[in-house]
């Protein structure tokens, strides 16, 4: 496959050899045993690192590769406090004031962003641990015996956010057994916890800690983390403490890897299909990688075409139900299934007994889903193959074009803002409920919490009385708050003739993707959406075979409601701004598109409401003077700004952990609130979520890649890859490519 012509870059890593280090001393007995007749005679050197820290009742991150053996540094201090007939701990219990008497000694605590790993992790703790050790998993797959097991019996639980949101802390009397014994809580896949997402579960982490400490718990928090920069600081975000220790030098052997970036031909999904088709016929159990649910069913539906071995091939993607998720992952564990495309769902660490190959179509938003995805070939030992298909997109074609930053760069920065008010606020809410507020409560939620709570109480949503805040109303804070997005609720998928729940969409998404006439795909299956009931968190679908998908019709406006910060952008005018705007949106139409082509059929009106939200932005303001000397003016000026607009954001992912769908962005030649040309760039959601801000500060690096960018795309008249936006609210209409190269290269002079 190297000799393809369409490899433009071939990278070979040699095999290294791994670093052993000895059984720590404080590790009991049963549990060395244990590991041992697992087929581990001895640590790896980072292993033993952050087994001692964390044993000594330091927080701390690991970040080394994927494959490394995290899942046992962890759990070695995990299973020598809770597995053990001699428990073993660094930290003395008497030194943890008012802890309550519980039937079990010691406990501890997992906690993934998906089913899928806490399920995979249930088994590597099952094989590691000793006899009698007793772990349990808590999702919403679980039945009331395993609730009751969790709450009630088990030593080790393995979960999630969402569970400890929803069921734990807000019944935590009920929970206090294993709350009260609480020594360990482990945070997989921390840099996962980024932007909304990240500050939610932050606040989840803090109400636990909260909790707690209440029951005279002082747990220690370990995050581990195959990509993270700056763990020390973003983990320290994460769990509310200023810094953790890190653990980043990694002991661990490696196989052989290939690496190749790979120019499309024919569309990205086409080529995936294509490659995955001939990795399964060569007998090598391959994932594809694709950002969208709908292009993992049609990649998985492409390859099974072209394999003329008789080996499975399927898709993998949230939204499936448990049934099928488990049969899935059934299929990888005993290799019944050798190829599977697959959304970011199953990037997560479940153990496949390694990959011979990982194909990523497209660039998956950040460089550490990146090497997350990549890092899926050559567990065990096996050398690995993994081709890295550049996307129509700006973001994609630049990377291909300088390999290096593929090769050499750092992931990016995880970007956290747990203080957010909008996410804070509701927490609070949450808080009172579990235990009422007081003036102590800064120590968990920080020096914004009493003026939060005072403006909740002033708005009825809590009373206080004396110095502590109280939730007195009758419904439950916590249903109010949906940790992966800014609305509550997921929008389930439902068969019309059959009352048959085929799936669910965040409600964030739902006018989007399923608006009357949608065309909605589950594994492989299409179905037609008749009605959209956001009211009833319904839409209701039937089997259909269209031969088109659609894609939905947007439109948006901004206000500027405060600058927060404003600064030159160079000597001639151009200025840079920081501040929060006021963003409407609306879908008012979808397109119809050939399903093979994507050639246009027809636009269909829709009638849905108008969604509005204030959020963080940054935007650069552009004086007369500077688009006259590029030559622009009137409408080719605003053409000239949106196609700029669209190759930024392409782009934003080079500088910030997100990826276009994570932010917006707003162009026009004369904008009210500013009185000049003006190009925003702003978050997704209410409140902010760190894009916006990480923008400004690489302002200049970000819009001088923009410019490379629209100066060397090979294309005439512009294209997906440099600024055609398959998200463009008016279907990529007035857009001026050549304008867009002289408006930046004149913001630039």
């Amino acid at each position: 496959m190297t000799g393809d012509g369409r490899v433009v870059h071939h990278d070979h890593r040699p095999a290294r050899a791994g670093v052993v280090a000895a059984w720590p001393d404080w590790l009991p007995a049963d549990v060395r045993e244990s590991v041992e007749a697992a087929g581990i005679p001895a640590p790896w050197s980072h292993q033993r690192e952050l087994a001692d820290l964390v044993h000594s009742g330091r927080h701390a991150a690991i970040c080394t590769a994927t494959a490394s053996g995290k899942t046992l540094a962890y759990l070695l201090p995990v299973m020598a406090a809770t597995a053990s007939s001699q428990p073993s701990l660094g930290v003395a219990v008497s030194q943890r004031r008012n802890r309550i008497v519980t039937r079990r000694q010691h406990t501890a605590i997992y906690l993934s962003p998906t089913k899928a790993l806490a399920h995979d992790q249930y088994r590597a703790a099952r094989e590691l641990g000793p006899a009698g050790w007793r772990v349990g998993t808590l999702d919403g797959d679980s039945d009331q015996a395993e609730r009751r097991f969790a709450r009630d019996h088990a030593d080790f639980v393995l979960t999630n956010p969402d569970m400890l949101h929803l069921s734990v802390l807000p019944q935590h009397s009920r929970w206090a057994g294993l709350l009260g014994s609480l020594r360990y809580v482990v945070v997989d896949e921390a840099h996962r916890y980024r932007g909304v997402f990240g500050a939610q579960v932050a606040q989840v982490l803090r109400r636990l800690r909260r909790v707690c400490a209440h029951y005279g718990a002082e747990p220690t928090f370990v995050l581990a983390s195959a990509t993270a920069t700056d763990a020390g600081v973003s983990g320290g975000l994460l769990v509310g403490e200023p810094v953790v220790e890190v653990v980043g030098a990694d002991g661990s052997p490696r196989p052989a890897r290939d690496l190749l970036l790979w120019q499309p031909t024919d569309s990205v999904a086409g080529d995936a299909a294509e490659v995955m088709g001939r990795l399964v016929d060569e007998g090598r159990q391959t994932i594809t990688f694709i950002g969208s649910r709908t292009q993992s069913e049609l990649v998985a539906q492409r390859a099974a075409e072209k394999v003329r071995s008789g080996a499975r091939v399927a898709s993998y993607r949230s939204g499936y139900l448990a049934v099928d998720r488990r049969e899935l992952e059934a299929g990888l564990q005993t290799g019944g299934l050798t190829g599977v495309a697959a959304t970011n769902a199953l990037e997560l660490g479940v153990d496949v007994s390694g990959m011979d190959a990982v194909v990523i179509a497209g660039f998956p938003g950040t460089m550490a889903s990146l090497w997350q995805q990549a890092g899926r070939a050559g567990r065990r030992d096996r050398d690995a193959l993994v081709v890295v298909m550049a996307g129509d997109d700006p973001r994609d074609q630049y990377l291909l074009a300088h390999p290096d930053l593929v090769l050499s760069a750092p992931v990016e920065r995880t970007v956290l803002h747990p203080d957010n008010p909008h996410v804070l606020g509701p927490h609070l809410a949450a808080a009172a409920q579990e235990m009422p507020l007081g003036s102590a409560d800064e120590r968990w939620f920080g020096p914004t919490m009493p003026g939060l709570a005072e403006a909740a109480a002033a708005q009825g949503v809590l009373r206080r009385r004396g110095d502590q805040w109280f939730w007195t109303r009758p419904d439950r804070a916590v249903d109010r708050i949906s940790l992966r997005s800014m609305g509550s609720g997921a929008i389930q998928i439902v068969e019309h003739e059959t009352g048959r729940v085929i799936g669910q969409v965040d409600p964030g998404a739902a006018d989007r993707t399923v608006h009357p006439g949608a065309v909605y795909l589950h594994q492989g299956d299409q179905w037609l959406v008749d009605q959209y009931l956001p009211g009833q968190l319904q839409a209701l679908v039937r089997p259909a075979r269209p031969m088109y998908w659609t894609q939905p019709v947007q439109v948006n406006d901004l206000e500027v409601v405060r600058v927060a910060k404003t600064q030159p952008f160079g000597d001639d005018g151009v200025r840079l701004h920081l501040g929060d705007v006021r963003n409407s949106g609306q879908v008012i139409g979808y397109l119809r598109r050939d399903e093979r082509t994507g050639a246009v059929w027809d636009q269909t009106p829709l009638d849905l409401p108008e969604r509005s939200m204030v959020t963080r932005s940054m935007w650069w303001t552009i004086p007369e003077g500077v688009s006259a000397r590029a030559g622009l003016s009137g409408m080719r000026l605003g053409a000239a700004a949106h196609a700029a607009e669209h190759t930024a954001i392409g782009l934003m992912g080079l500088f910030a952990p997100c990826d276009r769908w994570d932010i917006g962005g707003l162009s026009t030649a004369l904008h009210p609130d500013t009185g000049e040309c003006t190009i925003f760039v702003h978050d997704g959601t209410p409140g902010g979520a760190g894009f916006a801000e990480r923008g400004f500060e690489a302002a200049r690096d970000w819009l001088a890649a923009t410019r490379e960018r629209l100066a060397t795309c090979a294309c005439e008249a512009g294209c997906p890859a440099c600024v055609v936006s398959p998200k463009c609210g008016n279907g990529n209409q007035m857009l001026d490519k050549d304008g867009a190269l002289a408006l930046v290269t004149a913001m630039l002079a």
